[in-house]
């Protein structure tokens, strides 16, 4: 596991560089100008002098590759530059946004898992039958469904029509603190819709793992010993089951990450992917290039994480092969 482990990490390294090089690649090729961006509406009546010297303040008259290797060696020291739409440094809007984030995902995960994982258990239990057949309908329809729309029919319906959750926001809009239960109320929707929006595919990896274990010779063989019907579902075949799902768990982290831009953007979520649309959208290149590589580093560790959960579920399949 260990060797496994440094060899990703070893190989994280020049994925992180390219990646990192490729967006101040992109913004030098950008027709939007950062300086301008800067400005606002000072930079219209500005004179050219004063936009050519904001622009050595900023560092972007530089050529490509010396302001690369300058953020770099910031980086690498932990000065990731300063926002240049929220004047303030890259590190304290991440900071500031991070957790949020993360408890978002979190449970949007945990609504994936433990409902896919659930309802393909029981569609794989009797398939073919009313249960196997509405759930499968269901989560095809939910695989084409983009999130945003979820988000907005979600709305509409909970906070709308109903009046029972709030539409939006951390904290209610009165409140001047942050309590937790504000906080999990509003978490209820976007973790629900962005959990939601993930289920279709752990849903149908379970229902078709578990199926085709249902049918393999161990679990037969646990049948005609006469072990209970839910421990040969649970212990025997669920647990053969899963091992496709696992590899899931790296592959969707980059779906949940697009999922989360959608999912905070529709309920004004103060986290990491509200803050890459406005940095996007106002071309803050120190912003954005920190959290795209935030980002990378994410899916490289997903996928690191779901390569660690096969092997330990699976002794058969070695670390350092």
């Amino acid at each position: 596991m260990a060797r496994m482990t440094g060899r990703r990490l070893l190989l994280a390294a020049p994925v992180l560089l390219a990646v990192t090089f490729g967006v101040f690649a992109v913004a030098a090729l950008s027709p939007f100008d950062p300086v301008k961006a800067y400005a606002g509406t000072a930079g219209l009546t500005a004179s050219q002098a004063e936009l050519d010297q904001l622009r050595a303040n900023l560092g972007v008259d530089q050529p490509l590759v010396t302001r690369w290797w300058d953020w770099l060696g910031s980086a690498l020291t932990g000065d990731l530059g300063t926002s240049t739409v929220m004047r303030q440094p890259v590190a304290d809007v991440i900071a500031a946004r991070l957790g949020w984030s993360a408890l978002l995902a979190g449970r949007a995960f945990a609504v994936a898992v433990l409902l896919g994982t659930g309802l393909g258990v029981l569609a794989a239990r009797r398939q073919g039958g009313p249960l196997d057949r509405a759930v499968s309908a269901l989560a095809y329809t939910l695989e084409a469904a983009p999130a945003f729309w979820l988000g907005l029919l979600a709305v509409w319906f909970f906070s709308v029509r109903l009046g029972v959750l709030p539409s939006g926001g951390l904290t209610d809009a009165a409140s001047d603190t942050v309590t937790f239960g504000q906080v999990a109320t509003h978490l209820v929707l976007p973790a629900l819709v962005l959990g939601v929006s993930q289920l279709p595919w752990f849903f149908l990896y379970v229902r078709q793992g578990v199926a085709d274990a249902l049918e393999e010779d161990p679990v037969r063989g646990a049948r005609a010993r006469g072990l209970a019907e839910r421990r040969v579902l649970l212990g025997h075949a669920l647990r053969s089951g899963m091992l496709p799902m696992l590899t899931l768990v790296g592959s969707r982290v980059p779906e949940l990450i697009t999922g989360a831009l959608l999912v905070e953007t529709v309920f004004s979520w103060p986290g990491i992917a509200a803050a890459t649309v406005q940095a996007a959208t106002s071309v803050d290149f120190p912003l954005l290039a920190a959290l795209t590589v935030l980002a990378t580093a994410a899916v490289l560790a997903g996928n690191l994480l779901s390569d660690l959960l096969y092997g330990l579920a699976d002794p058969r399949v070695g670390f350092d092969g």
